[in-house]
């Protein structure tokens, strides 16, 4: 597929779709069938059909019962803390051999025209933002959101947390487990909102924005407060009458999800005539401009509410620079 046809590329590389994004297409107006089921479509494929089978084989073959998770052992917490290091590598590993080693479709579909391996900076590790990438999700936010999953989890099993049985309550379950996407975009808006106000991003935030070209292994890149927030998400089963399953899902959609929008790339060809689409360009303006789509809009307009979306058009441009002047005004006159 010639990316020309579906965007176009500015001097530098840097690639753009023609089509501006459309937020929520679940709050059009007037309501629309095929656009409700367009939004369905998107809501569970590919991304989180996925984190809902890694969820499965987690649950089947990785946790213990709950008898054994009464007790904060270290036979069953590193083994969790191992299948998630295992399963992140691969996962992301994947994603980075093939697009940014391998580089099977070059540029065709990239964001922004260079990789991350052309751009040596010192606001990373060893200059290299790869590396740096790599150390702090796989050191950092991995054994973070593995902690977090293991208090829930024995926080479960003990009892201290309201458990809701599938045999008992299975249809409110299946809502729950549902509507994790939705509670995880949420949760990530109000965090990302929160940790970009001045002191919390100089000293936290900043760091996940020294990727201003993201790949897969920035999915995770953070300081440890920002993960321990990001992952927190999965502390609401805590309030949330569910079950200990949620909670490693929303964990997983965090932790696997992550990847979605720092993949880099439009369109991801996976065969010689297919290519899905990554849902990545909203937050990859993000990483770009840094004060708009704080939330990918997948299930709520949160940015159009709130006056941060940009749509990637001149005319989402516009409003932005907008936003901006009337934010610099208002600093000056204080």
């Amino acid at each position: 597929m010639d990316d020309l046809q579906l965007g176009k590329r500015n001097k530098r590389g840097d690639w753009a779709p023609n089509q501006p994004l459309d937020s929520a297409e679940l709050w059009a107006w007037p309501p629309s069938l095929p656009r409700v089921g367009n939004w369905l479509k998107g809501y569970f494929w590919p991304w989180n059909i996925v984190f809902i089978v890694l969820t499965a084989v987690w649950w089947k073959f990785v946790l213990p019962d709950m008898e054994t998770m009464r007790t904060l052992g270290w036979g069953w917490t590193l083994k969790l803390l191992g299948a998630n290091w295992i399963g992140i590598f691969l996962f992301y590993s994947a994603f980075e051999l093939r697009y940014y080693v391998l580089r099977v479709q070059g540029q065709s579909f990239k964001y922004n025209g260079k990789f991350p391996s052309e751009q040596p900076s010192d606001v990373f590790w060893f200059k290299s933002q790869n590396i740096d990438n790599f150390i702090r999700s796989f050191f950092v936010s991995v054994p973070i959101g593995t902690a977090i999953e293991v208090f829930i989890l024995w926080s479960f099993a003990n009892g201290t947390v309201p458990l809701v049985q599938w045999n008992e309550h299975p249809v409110y379950l299946i809502c729950v487990f549902l509507l994790a996407p939705a509670l995880h975009e949420v949760h990530f808006f109000v965090i990302h909102r929160t940790i970009h106000w001045g002191p919390l991003y100089r000293f936290v935030h900043s760091v996940h924005h020294n990727s201003t070209n993201p790949s897969p292994w920035s999915s995770m890149s953070m300081h440890p407060v920002e993960s321990a927030l990001y992952f927190g998400v999965a502390l609401w089963t805590l309030v949330i009458p569910s079950h200990p399953i949620v909670a490693v899902y929303l964990i997983n959609i965090a932790g696997f999800g992550a990847i979605v929008g720092h993949i880099g790339f439009d369109q991801l060809r996976v065969s010689n005539g297919a290519s899905m689409s990554s849902h990545a360009y909203a937050h990859y303006l993000h990483h770009k401009f840094f004060e708009v789509n704080y939330s990918d809009n997948g299930t709520f307009p949160l940015d159009r509410i709130f006056g941060s979306w940009h749509d990637g058009s001149p005319e989402g441009e516009r409003l932005m620079r907008e936003r901006f002047e009337k934010k610099k005004r208002r600093l000056n006159a204080t």
